[in-house]
């Protein structure tokens, strides 16, 4: 089994940064590839962004795409999300899943383990 915490939300003006961070315990954390998902009010959670086993490979959903960077740091057991050049509709609540598939999906249904969520804020 695996623990998730999320960390590193606030509230930002538009244009500025931040970056998301999720600690793991338990298991393995360099067995499972590691999602970002993110919900905001009225909404369905959507994928934002997946990083395979190794961190050589990512995926983001094509909002984000050269914007937000997923990586990670198997030594630390830790998942990151910087993101840049926030927006209003960036506005939600984050969080990070682990999957036991070596590059994780892009569907949330295939995770096994999520964390609690930090909510990001971005104002205009």
């Amino acid at each position: 089994q695996v623990q998730l915490v999320e960390s590193g939300g606030g509230l930002v003006q538009a244009g500025g940064s931040l970056r998301l961070s999720c600690a793991a315990s338990g298991r393995t954390f360099s067995n499972y590839g590691m999602g970002w998902f993110r919900q905001a009010p009225g909404k369905e959670r959507e994928f934002v962004a997946r990083i395979s086993w190794s961190g050589g490979n990512a995926y983001y959903v094509d909002s984000v795409k050269g914007r937000f960077t997923i990586s990670r740091d198997n030594g630390k057991k830790t998942l990151y999300l910087q993101m840049n050049s926030l927006q209003p509709e960036d506005t939600a609540v984050y969080y990070c899943a682990a999957d036991a598939r070596e590059n994780g999906s892009s569907r949330r249904d295939e995770y096994g383990y999520w964390g609690q969520g930090t909510q990001v804020t971005v104002s205009s």
